[in-house]
């Protein structure tokens, strides 16, 4: 049944007066009617459109509230890439910065967009005839995390732009941060509620873009600035930067108002000093100023070199200080078993903030700064830097002040295991491994972490009632039903019948993990995936890497290493690597773990739970017409996740990439393949369905 035109007139108008407020409020800061008011229309909408769901688009006012969980975040590939700047500490390399542009122009002077540096979560977002159509993070410049659904629900992010003629493709830049006085309203209410305090805005802002549920991000008060343009199609493209900016704020995105254009090394630093003026005034946090070459045909014309644009500068503030005093030193035993020495000082505001503790990092910087209980110390925190100690006042050292002493026991009462220190490291470790107290927590939640046994609802604050009650002590216990099951979950905080049984069927479906990701999960220090998946591919199976000899896998390790140094400077033929991309270092930790005898009993304990499945995946020698080839996974598959699927591609020498290229093998398409089966499809890619994955995987295609 058509929609009556009444009804799709009032839904439209609706949608445009709730956009204009959203608006007024959240970019213009300037509110045209009460909250309730605003609440009334947008109750009327809602009903609107639960009458007529076909209304309900995704550029509609009502979707900004969040939607179902995600079980997780896909890649999103830049069209071009995000790229960091440069910073700059001293004026002195601000005038060589100009010199260099204007070298690079040959140009007299150089006029600048300069304008404040935000604290916050740098993002893109994608517009398609200018409805709102994607959102991602930074991510490493060049991928990023799609996180659409999160950006929809920041009201100052337009889900429709302005204006009557808009590009066909607009990729803007900017940056996601929470406004001081919003953040300070959200911890207020956390305190409120008995929950935990957020540190800052920059971390609460990056936090709650990267919620898999959008419901808790759409609570946040999140905010959005543009600065920047990756792509345009279908526009005319604006001559410099500052009309850049000023077209994207016709277009409806909020532009930061302390932006201006500048000439010359001399406007660039009176600009600094301004902006360092006003910064504690300004209504969200900044770290310093941006300088860009104004003229967009000069920013071409300097280009990038490395991973930064030479046509553009970060001039950093210095980080804040202040002078306290040492009360103590004490020992914090990490995931890893890191022994790090941490200051306890007398409370001081720095930085925005009230620090109490300071990281002196390790023995070797104790020393080297001549740090001792009772010294008066200069403490330094810039943005969300942990606090650390500067460099201590000598003058104003005590009469009763002591030298600080590295244990020679894990500090843990527990535990007391040796304490060692390799070579080639300024850190001390403690070797208890699974078994030190001190390390449980962070042990049991690495190893329920996504990237290795992927165990879901088993957070923080669950481990934290399992350890503190003694339930759990080693990951083993996590598959030990007379240690752990739904009864004696129910009966913690915040655990009722239903949710105690989704944790311990979570637990049971990781049952059968692949070696690669249990490996990765035993927190094994210097072993990160890729190590994890080198050693499962060598060793085929749990019982042989459990079984090698490490001493000679060391031995015969370096002499290759050696041999192949020598013949590679008379252009020799090399050996063959053992353990390619696993360096001795890595391989004596490994055995360094392994030789705990408690560490050996956890891991039994572990088989015969059956967390692990014993072999690794098919050899490389079953599908070596995978090695090398560029894979992308689409839809869900039958019986494998995207990471299972993922380890299989990886363990015969394939690549996984997030999004459809000219440079993609196979297209691997599930049900709901969506965008990227068409452009699969378009591109003439082969697609494969799970089973045809497997066949090839198995050598049969």
């Amino acid at each position: 049944m058509a929609v009556p035109k009444a009804v799709l007139a009032e839904v439209h108008k609706l949608r445009a007066e709730l956009e204009r407020h959203n608006y007024q409020y959240y970019v213009l800061d300037q509110p045209l009617v009460s909250d309730a008011e605003f609440d009334r229309l947008f109750r009327q909408l809602q009903q609107l459109e639960s009458e007529h769901p076909e209304l309900a688009g995704p550029d509609s006012p009502t979707q900004r509230v969040g939607g179902a969980p995600l079980p997780q975040f896909e890649q999103f590939t830049h069209r071009t890439p995000m790229l960091s700047l440069n910073n700059a500490f001293s004026a002195e390399e601000v005038l060589a910065f100009d010199k260099r542009v204007r070298e690079g122009l040959n140009s007299g002077s150089v006029e600048y967009l300069v304008e404040p540096k935000f604290d916050g979560l740098a993002v893109s977002l994608n517009y398609e005839q200018g409805v709102f159509a994607q959102g991602a993070t930074r991510g490493d410049g060049y991928t990023g995390e799609d996180v659409t659904p999160n950006l929809r629900t920041v009201k100052s992010v337009p889900l429709r732009l302005q204006g009557k003629v808009l590009p066909k493709l607009l990729e803007v830049r900017g940056e996601v941060l929470m406004y001081r006085r919003d953040f300070d309203r959200m911890n207020q209410r956390q305190r409120a509620n008995g929950e935990k305090e957020f540190v800052n805005p920059r971390n609460a802002a990056a936090g709650s873009l990267r919620q898999l549920d959008s419901r808790i991000t759409a609570q946040r008060p999140l905010r959005f600035f543009a600065y920047a343009v990756g792509v345009i199609e279908g526009a005319t493209v604006p001559k410099t930067h500052g009309q850049l900016e000023s077209w994207l704020e016709r277009l409806g995105l909020p532009v930061c108002p302390e932006r201006r254009v500048v000439s010359g090394a001399q406007g660039l630093l009176t600009f600094y000093s301004q902006m360092g003026t006003k910064r504690a005034d300004l209504a969200y946090e900044i770290d310093g100023v941006v300088y860009k070459v104004n003229s967009l045909a000069a920013q071409r014309q300097l280009g990038y070199v490395a991973r930064a644009p030479r046509f553009a500068i970060a001039h950093k503030f210095p980080a804040e200080e202040a002078s306290t005093e040492v009360l103590a030193i004490e020992v914090q035993v990490g995931r890893t078993g890191a022994l790090t020495p941490v200051a306890r000082l007398k409370p001081v505001f720095v930085g925005g903030v009230t620090v109490t503790n300071a990281t002196l990092h390790n023995l070797d910087q104790v020393r080297e700064k001549d740090v001792w209980v009772g010294d008066t110390v200069i403490v330094r925190r810039a943005g969300d830097v942990i606090p650390e100690v500067v460099r201590v006042i000598p003058e104003k050292r005590p009469a009763d002040a002591t030298e600080f002493q590295m244990p020679g026991q894990c500090p843990d009462p527990e535990c007391k295991s040796k304490v060692e220190r390799l070579e080639s490291e300024a850190v001390y470790r403690c070797t208890g491994g699974l078994y030190c107290p001190a390390q449980r927590k962070q042990a049991l939640l690495h190893f329920a972490s996504r990237r290795a046994m992927d165990i879901e609802g088993l957070g923080e604050k669950l481990v934290d009632q399992l350890v503190d009650g003694g339930i759990v002590h080693t990951p083993a216990d996590l598959y030990d039903r007379k240690k752990l099951n739904a009864a004696s979950l129910a009966g913690l905080e915040r655990m009722a019948e239903k949710s105690a049984a989704n944790v311990i069927a979570a637990i049971e479906k990781t049952k059968g993990s692949s070696l690669p990701r249990f490996l990765f999960a035993l927190g094994i220090y210097h072993v990160g995936e890729e190590v994890a998946k080198i050693l499962a591919r060598h060793f085929g199976s749990l019982e042989d890497l459990l079984n090698a000899d490490w001493d000679a896998l060391i031995a015969e390790k370096e002499r290759v290493q050696k041999e192949n140094t020598r013949r590679r400077a008379k252009d020799g033929a090399l050996l063959d690597p053992i353990l390619p991309g696993v360096g001795p270092e890595i391989m004596r930790s490994v055995a360094n773990f392994l030789s705990q005898r408690h560490n050996r009993d956890v891991i039994e304990q572990l088989r015969k739970n059956g967390a692990v499945r014993e072999e690794s995946p098919p050899s490389v020698a079953q599908g070596r017409n995978v090695i090398g080839k560029t894979f992308v996974l689409t839809g869900s598959l039958p019986k494998l996740s995207h990471d299972e699927a993922k380890e299989l591609i990886e363990a015969q020498g394939g690549k996984v990439a997030g999004s459809v290229s000219g440079k993609t093998d196979y297209l691997v398409a599930g049900t709901e393949a969506g965008a990227k089966l068409a452009k699969a499809e378009a591109l003439g890619i082969s697609i494969l369905d799970e089973a045809g994955l497997l066949e090839l995987l198995k050598g049969k295609r």
